[in-house]
């Protein structure tokens, strides 16, 4: 067993990575060694970017998976400068119990050698790149363990050293990662970072000098959020689809309430109404422990939205009343509480419609059909019963081979004698779904002596598939 994560204490005390346990104890015997769960690490390093979303909404996983990248490019003037948001971010991070090490510099690879090999809350200014790296290992270029160890073989320690030496044969003899990470920190070639969480177009943000606790007062400024993020909205022309509030707990922990709407919304009214039915489905789940200090309403998702001329009220949204019950409903019930019966690329009658969640207020309207297109009266298909059965119901018929329709048959224990008869229409299985072997369905559709109709198909063909044929009810005609 080896260290694989150590404190500033355990650095101290001469402890390292990769350092065998009984060697750690040997040189401190009270060391307390702790079991490694990288899930629960991911979990909890995923609980504090949510939480770095109060500062900036581009955060980032480093490679190393121990460590945030934070891009406060335009934010650091909102919490009284790079110095005072650094302090605040540490500061919070240990009341909250969490030892961690920041730097802020103008590129990814030098803020990220600062925050682990200089002091624990350095602010580097432009133009001394330079000089803050010189003194720091070769490791802090972020470079493979193998580069790493060759560096030092022959020599070149410190960054200072490379700086100095010629470039060519150093790309020549280790390849061009230590080259490349190096100019990545100095700025001389550019380092994106890769957010974990899209970054909304559209947000606003209330930073409270009281915390809010009961869900009233979360309503009235999600309200008031929903104001702000209007204007933006009616600049684009554009409406919300997807909403989402950030709520920010004074000790840390984020909570997320997400709505999504059937057709573009911008009414601040109508987006508070949509967060009352999501809270109100939570009941307990949302706990505001000793208040939420920070609220932020994110347009998640947007769509064009053409202006439409409001009624004598003033509200154009008088005349969308199912737009309205679409969102109620799906807001408290969640997604996928409302479905719709839409049509499937299946010749098979339990396949050629499915339902699927109504989530866009266009699927309702029914799509336009070009005269040219429209299936003429002689090439309809067969009638179809508005019920079906599922899954089809087996039944007792005396027919005649190998072709007839059904004389009689027993159904729910009742007999039925047939009237009429039409068929059969036959419907080959689908293969690439139910084999090759799958049996073949005539369809009849019969009227027994009471006037009932019926839809029943007889599975397998007489001496052309292996089995004995079968009959089955399938469905039941109004």
């Amino acid at each position: 067993m080896q260290i694989a994560r150590l404190d500033s204490t355990a650095e101290k005390a001469s402890l390292r990575r990769g350092l065998a346990i009984a060697e750690a104890r040997a040189i401190c015997p009270g060391v307390d060694v702790l079991p490694l769960d990288n899930g629960a690490d991911r979990v909890f390093l995923g609980a504090i970017a949510d939480w770095c979303g109060r500062y900036t909404p581009l955060v980032a996983l480093d490679r190393h998976d121990d460590g945030l990248l934070l891009d406060i490019t335009g934010c650091a003037h909102l919490h009284g400068g790079e110095r005072a948001m650094l302090d605040d971010l540490l500061s919070r991070l240990f009341h909250m119990g969490v030892e961690a090490r920041g730097a802020i510099s103008s590129t990814v690879g030098l803020a990220w050698a600062a925050a682990r090999f200089s002091r624990p809350d350095i602010v580097i200014a432009q133009g001394e790149e330079a000089r803050v790296l010189a003194p720091m290992p070769v490791a802090a270029l972020r470079i493979d363990i193998e580069a790493n160890q060759a560096l030092n073989r022959v020599g070149l320690k410190r960054i200072g050293d490379l700086l100095s030496a010629p470039r060519a044969p150093i790309t020549q003899r280790f390849g061009p990662e230590p080259l490349l990470r190096l100019d990545q920190a100095l700025g001389f070639e550019k380092e994106a970072l890769s957010p974990r969480l899209p970054v909304p177009g559209i947000s606003s943000e209330r930073r409270l000098a009281e915390p809010v606790v009961t869900h009233e007062d979360i309503l009235a400024l999600a309200a008031q959020l929903a104001r702000g993020v209007k204007t933006g909205l009616e600049k684009r022309g554009e409406g919300g689809r997807l909403f989402q509030l950030l709520l920010f707990r004074v000790d840390g922990r984020v909570f997320s309430v997400e709505a999504g709407t059937s057709a573009p919304l911008r009414n601040p009214e109508r987006v508070a109404e949509l967060f009352r039915e999501r809270m109100e489905s939570f009941h307990d789940d949302l706990d505001a422990g000793f208040g939420f200090e920070t609220i932020r309403l994110c347009v998640l998702k947007a769509e064009r939205m053409h202006d439409e001329q409001a009624d004598f009220a003033g509200d154009p949204d008088a005349e969308r009343p199912l737009s309205a019950f679409l969102d109620r409903v799906t807001a408290r019930l969640g997604p996928g509480s409302l479905l719709m019966p839409v049509f499937a690329e299946s010749h098979m009658p339990e396949r050629a419609a499915v339902f699927r969640p109504v989530d866009n207020l266009a699927q309702l309207a029914p799509e336009p059909v070009a005269p040219a297109m429209a299936p003429s009266a002689e090439f309809l298909p067969g009638a179809r019963p508005l019920r079906l059965l599922s899954p089809p119901e087996p039944i007792e018929a005396t027919a005649e081979v190998p072709e007839g329709a059904p004389k009689s048959f027993h159904w729910r224990r009742a007999f039925h004698r047939t009237k009429k008869a039409e068929g059969p229409e036959r419907i080959a299985a689908e293969w690439w779904i139910d084999g090759e072997d799958a049996p073949t369905r005539d369809y009849y559709r019969l009227e027994d002596e009471m006037g009932r109709r019926y839809w029943l198909f007889r599975e397998g063909l007489y001496g052309r598939e292996q089995g004995h044929p079968r009959w089955f009810l399938h469905g039941i005609f109004a």
